[in-house]
């Protein structure tokens, strides 16, 4: 392989993050040498440079934590590499699915088990936690009625793209977005079984756009 055409700095590093490739969820970040960029693309496997240990290391492959890399994105200077990842498992030591399990507020750090990072993740989340609860709002309808729900707000968004402007077409379909992500919820089932249904059904070719 030729030489790769990545701006590692003084000691031979480059910082690698990982992000899950269907959600954009930032799952964790550390360093890469040449070698261990190489071996990414060579296995498919995320592989970094341990600073303390003066080795390179995977995520453990027993037990469903290794780092499938779908592609290797770096950016504009070529001093700062992406792995695309779809991550099997927690990603961080800690056991929290990914390492940005912090906020920074007001010059203190606050933690939580999982922060949503993305808007669909915090909408999932919001909808995890009023699920049932006396204070739902009324798209928390029960499960019997999500159906309905569904039909009417995808009705609407039919009635949109044949005669509404563009501004009803865009509310329209936030309602039923938001309607398909309760409906999901209804049933333990994660936006992400979507996405990566999406992403079969578009191949292979897509990963590498």
């Amino acid at each position: 392989m030729p030489d790769l055409p990545l701006q590692f700095d003084a000691q031979g590093l480059v910082p690698a993050v990982v992000q899950d490739r269907l959600t954009g969820e930032i799952r964790m970040f550390a360093f890469a040498t040449d070698a261990a960029v190489r071996t990414t693309l060579e296995t498919g496997r995320a592989t970094f440079w341990s600073r303390s240990r003066g080795e390179l290391w995977q995520r453990a492959r027993i037990g469903g934590l290794e780092i499938p890399v779908s592609r290797v994105l770096a950016d504009c200077d070529a001093d700062c590499i992406i792995y695309s990842s779809d991550p099997q498992g927690v990603s961080c030591h800690s056991g929290a699915p990914s390492c940005f399990f912090q906020t920074l507020d007001g010059g203190r750090l606050n933690q939580a088990s999982e922060p949503p990072q993305t808007l669909l993740a915090a909408l999932e989340a919001r909808l995890r936690a009023t699920a049932g609860g006396a204070d739902a709002p009324e798209a928390q309808a029960p499960i019997e009625g999500r159906e309905e729900e569904v039909r009417t707000k995808a009705a609407a968004f039919a009635q949109s793209l044949e005669s509404g402007s563009d501004a009803d077409v865009v509310a329209a379909a936030a309602d039923t977005l938001f309607e398909l992500l309760a409906g999901l919820g209804s049933r333990s089932i994660p936006v992400r079984r979507v996405l990566a249904e999406l992403a079969r059904r578009a191949g292979p070719d897509v990963s590498s756009e």
